[in-house]
This record gives structure tokens, sequence and C-alpha cells, in this order.
């Protein structure tokens, strides 16, 4: 039972952040088509791996990576905001 609420925060965490993505105003992540490939959540919570790919190569992902986490503050911040979550897990990009 438990492994069904993982997958389906998993899902939600990855809507929401696809959807947060677009609203970044980092020049490093503004001009990159960038895409979620996968989220990956620790079964406590704590953590969160998220896998991007760009459109542009792996130098544009890389530079993109940066930018995401420098404003990954920011993003666990609107996580919370929009998903009701006990603990809103640490993001590695």
């Amino acid at each position: 039972m438990a492994g069904h609420k993982i997958q389906r925060s998993t899902e939600d965490i990855h809507r929401e952040l696809s959807d947060i993505l677009r609203t970044l105003k980092d020049p490093r992540t503004q001009g990159a088509l960038i895409s979620i490939v996968r989220v990956e959540v620790t079964n406590d919570f704590s953590y969160c791996k998220v896998y991007i790919s760009a459109m542009e190569g792996l130098a544009r992902a890389q530079e993109a990576v940066r930018g995401l986490t420098s404003a990954a503050g920011f993003i666990r911040t609107e996580l919370g905001r929009r998903l009701s979550l006990r603990h809103v897990p640490k993001l590695l990009f």
C-alpha cells in the first residue's frame, strides 16, 4: 500500500516541477528546452532526485542543472505551497 502513495506523490511532484520550471526566471534555465525525464523519491520523502534533459545537448543540460541547484530552495517552497505533503523533500538535480 505504501508503494502506491509514493508512486502517486512522485507523479504529483513530477507534474508540479514541470510547471514550476516554466516559470523560473534564471537565465541558465530560461532559454533552454528542459524536460524532466524521471523523478525518484526516497521512502521517507526526505530526498527527491530529479533527472532532466535538454534539447541543446549535455553542456546545456549541465548549465541548467547549475541554475536549478541554485534555485532549489525556491522550487522546494513552491512545491510545499502546491502540494499537501507533510515533508517537502530536498531536491537533487
